[in-house]
């Protein structure tokens, strides 16, 4: 065991020892530094550069660039990093996790591995979790990197595409991490190379690493269109389940908020609908609707997990407590929680283009991060991001003094003394912050407060707005602050005068969350940089966390005991057991991202190879030669599925292989059976690539090469991102359903994995059949323009209601096609001709 833990923490000491002796190093540059001019300090940049030109590594210049860019910080800001922030910085530009409590002043640490990697021209983005941190980093750091000669920019969503490029090519760029992301996919999308705004992904600093890199990294950034879907069937599921009864008609399984209908409930639901099976195949799409439906009445609740803001249903982030603007639950949970709350039902989207965070930011040369809680955490960093988690030492001694929980029979029994509790510290001027994890939570307690007439503040999603007003004054003598989770992140809370005498900031939190890390973050919320807190959790048997794992035990001790509500347990035992349904918490958490991960990295292997191929298209001032190659493919693919190497040639279906070459390749010049009877496959192959050659040739002559080329584009990239989103939604149909694989004995990522591969075969086939068929079949025209296949929507927002320009036929659970019917993928082609004849 020890040999283990000396392992485990081998790594970080190593870490820290480098960076002690890069800190020694810069402070060696301090006297020398510091006698330059401005003028000449700002010099310094420039010289750096021509250093890192002529071959000097970054590394190299790390202890000068950091001690020039401390003495600007301290003329320009009046901050002066201190050793301990040196350290931080030094693991930053290293490619690790600094871990520093809150208070320590990571925004100023970023500065050093900032300026130091922005000397390269490559282009630095610092990351934060919402624009107004991003545009308050931006403003409060920019007058020291234009002092070193540096420029700064700001993304966010709004700007117009001149503005987001103007902010991506400056030296360092402040923006969010979806709006990094959203930017990523957006530029693979676009139809002319001038309209990209991102550049390479060189380096990024993720501020509150944990909370995107982790917390975020289960729901994935998607680009939407929307599709055209009746909603009736939503009204009427919700209609069925407000009949039902729980126990009775349904069953709700806490832990993995589950719903299921029981016997008599599938018998309801039946005589409702009018049908005789709910379970069978035509009746598949109730089935999903109704589970939907029970789901959104049972599991969902207003104010925990969504709130109504102007008719619109909003998802509150478990992890910040904010309003997730433009996130919609997938899978048509939205639609169903729109029904529940009578407000109109969006139409379901259709997915254009989506990727997760975990595999946006691995695509990072160099990728690092910060945060006050990553420990526990630590494995997950290290296995996805190959990054170290670095607990830096704090510039003074922490005295905040964290009692023991204590655990109240009822709910009621514990808000009644966490009022009490509040009243006390009021009562002596001691501020007061409370933590809640839900709306209705905060609003509730309240309420509370209001009748004992205690003058507060709510923080929660419905008033974010004044969120910076409200975290600047919850440090103020007298003040009493209840807060979701949203008050754990970002902005310090600075004591006002005379609050150190009387103890500092009291945290009270009223329920434990289910990471470890959101209750370690409210915590930190007091006692930064030495000052004086206390914190205290109030929990009951009857909150969540401890109805999902379990508290009967401890319920039937209480009741042994004769205990009432007035009186809690406090026992390091039980808040031992309450941390230990955390780590389970965790663990599940994890599993389900890195599924989420394992899934899609079978999509990412893909994108990369769509997008980098996308590219070519748009930076290739001619396709001529990627036209003739897939031309070349479809003869070649088409010859071979008719001419199958299992059969002789005497039993090939010679008529239809001629047949299809007159169909797909659209020949002017047509071909007969007899054209290929005693032809060995090669040589039918040499036969139609001839004549597709030759008839493609001519076609070119027929315009001047800029407008044929112009034309060969606006084909290509029409079949590929129509295609591309065809593959998207078939992928994720594939997805939903292949857990069902696991009944088989089959793993079902590794059969996800096998036919995944064999769908992006098929549709670069299809891709390449309607490329050669547009190109011999059509002629050019003289108004050629370039337009999108689809006018994507705002990240999942479905708020858009122009109707889709191509809307290929998407193939519902209930809604089988038959041979003669479009196929889904959008080719224009029949269903026989186009997938049915690849899955026949």
């Amino acid at each position: 065991m020890a040999n283990f833990l000396k392992d485990l923490f081998a790594p970080q000491k190593r870490v820290l020892k480098k960076a002690e002796k890069a800190a020694d190093l810069v402070e060696s540059f301090a006297e020398p530094i510091k006698a330059l001019s401005d003028e000449a300090l700002q010099a310094k940049s420039i010289e750096f550069r021509e250093r890192l030109d002529k071959g000097e590594t970054l590394d190299d210049i790390l202890p000068e660039a950091f001690a020039v860019c401390r003495e600007a910080s301290e003329r320009v800001l009046g901050m002066r990093h201190y050793r301990v922030q040196l350290i931080g910085g030094y693991v930053l530009h290293n490619g690790d996790i600094a871990e520093m409590k809150t208070g320590e002043g990571k925004t100023l640490v970023a500065t050093l591995p900032v300026y130091l990697n922005a000397l390269t021209g490559r282009g630095v983005h610092v990351v934060t979790v919402n624009e107004y941190l991003a545009r308050r980093d931006k403003e409060l750091m920019e007058p020291l990197y234009f002092a070193l000669g540096l420029s700064v920019g700001l993304n966010v969503s709004n700007m117009d595409r001149v503005e987001k490029q103007a902010a991506y090519n400056c030296d360092i760029t402040y923006s969010t991490n979806n709006e990094l992301g959203f930017d990523y996919l957006r530029d693979n999308m676009v139809l002319y190379k001038e309209d990209r705004v991102q550049r390479e992904l060189y380096f990024t600093i993720v501020d509150e690493v944990d909370s995107i890199l982790v917390d975020e990294a289960r729901t994935p950034l998607i680009i939407s269109g929307s599709a055209q879907k009746s909603t009736e069937l939503y009204t009427r599921a919700d209609a069925f389940v407000r009949t039902l009864k729980i126990e009775d008609d349904y069953t709700v399984d806490v832990k993995t908020k589950s719903v299921l209908l029981t016997d008599k409930g599938v018998d309801l639901a039946e005589k409702f609908f009018g049908i005789d099976n709910l379970f069978a195949i035509e009746h598949v799409s109730v089935n999903h609707h109704v589970g939907l439906a029970l789901r959104a009445n049972a599991v969902m609740h207003h104010d925990v997990d969504y709130m109504v803001r102007d008719g619109q249903v909003m998802i509150i982030d478990q992890f910040t407590g904010r309003v997730m603007d433009g996130r919609r639950y997938s899978e048509g949970l939205h639609q169903a929680i729109e029904a529940k709350e009578g407000v109109e039902i969006q139409r379901e989207s259709m997915t254009l283009a989506t990727i997760t965070y975990q595999n946006y930011f691995r695509m990072y040369e160099k990728l690092a991060g910060m945060t006050g809680t990553a420990k526990t955490e630590e494995e997950e960093f290290r296995n996805i991001y190959n990054m170290q988690v670095v607990t830096i030492p704090t510039n003074k001694p922490i005295l905040r003094e964290d009692r023991s929980d204590l655990i109240f029979k009822s709910m009621d029994g514990k808000f009644k003394a966490v009022v009490e509790e509040i009243m006390a510290a009021h009562a002596t001027g001691q501020p007061v912050l409370v933590g809640t994890v839900a709306v209705e939570t905060s609003e509730h307690l309240s309420k509370l407060l209001s009748k004992k007439k205690i003058k507060h503040e709510v923080l929660n999603a419905k008033n974010h707005a004044r969120e910076a007003e409200i975290v600047e004054n919850a440090g103020q003598k007298g003040s009493v602050t209840i807060a979701t989770n949203m008050a754990g992140r970002g902005t310090d809370i600075k004591l006002g005068e005379g609050v150190i005498e009387l103890g500092g900031l009291y945290i009270v939190g009223t329920e434990r969350h289910e990471s470890r890390r959101i209750d370690n973050q409210l915590r930190g919320r007091a006692g930064r940089q030495g000052d004086p807190g206390k914190s205290q959790f109030y929990l009951s048997l009857e909150d969540e966390l401890m109805r999902r794992f379990g508290t009967d035990s401890l319920q039937n001790m209480m009741e042994r005991l004769g205990m009432d509500d007035t009186q809690p347990i406090e026992s390091r035992m039980v808040s031992k057991a309450v941390e230990s349904a955390q780590k389970r918490v965790e663990g599940n958490n994890y599993d389900a991202r890195k599924q989420l991960l394992g899934y899609d990295n079978v999509m990412a292997d893909q994108r990369k190879v769509m997008y980098k191929d996308r590219a070519s298209i748009l930076e290739n001032e001619s396709v001529t030669n990627i036209v003739r190659s897939m031309i070349q493919e479809t003869v070649e693919t088409g010859v071979a599925q008719y001419t199958p190497l299992e059969l002789v040639p005497e039993e090939w279906n010679i008529d239809e292989l001629a047949h299809w070459a007159n169909q797909t390749l659209a020949l002017e010049q047509p071909v007969e059976g007899k054209d290929f009877y005693g032809k060995e496959r090669e040589e039918i192959i040499e036969l139609l690539s001839e004549r597709t050659t030759a008839q493609y040739e001519a076609k070119r002559q027929l315009a001047p090469p800029e407008r044929f080329n112009e034309f060969e584009k606006i084909i290509v990239l029409r079949a590929v991102d129509s295609h591309w989103m065809a593959h998207i939604d078939h992928m994720d149909q594939l997805r939903q359903g292949i857990h069902l694989r696991a009944y088989g004995q089959n793993d079902p990522l590794r059969e996800y994995q096998a036919e995944g591969v064999n769908m992006f075969d098929a549709m670069n086939v299809a891709i390449s059949e309607e490329v050669t068929g547009f190109v011999l079949r059509a002629e050019v025209g003289d108004n050629l323009r370039r337009e999108k296949v689809v006018e994507e929507e705002v990240a999942v927002s479905g708020k858009d209601d122009t109707p889709l320009k191509k809307k290929p036929v998407r193939r519902t659970e209930d809604q089988r096609l038959g041979r003669n019917d479009p196929c889904w993928c959008g080719s224009g082609k029949k269903f026989k001709n186009c997938h049915g004849k690849q899955q026949a």
